[in-house]
């Protein structure tokens, strides 16, 4: 059995929550745009950008498990 809860959501919930995922990865990239802009804290931008990466991968794990495998 796995560990993951995101294994027991419906279609419906996984698509909610992917909505979810790419909203905050639009927000981290605006926030980063602009503290990169005004030239603040090196260390709170590569911050953001490891959460905006880590979103991406959820992003890329739930879209594959929404997208039926189709065998060529």
């Amino acid at each position: 059995m796995s560990s993951d809860p995101l294994d027991t959501l419906d279609t419906d919930a996984m698509l909610t929550r992917l909505e979810q995922l790419r909203a905050r990865h639009r927000e981290l990239d605006a926030l980063i745009e602009g503290l990169e802009g005004a030239g603040s804290d090196d260390i709170r931008i590569m911050a953001l950008k490891r959460e905006k990466l880590r979103l991406k991968d959820m992003i890329v794990w739930l879209t594959g498990r929404l997208t039926p495998d189709i065998i060529a």
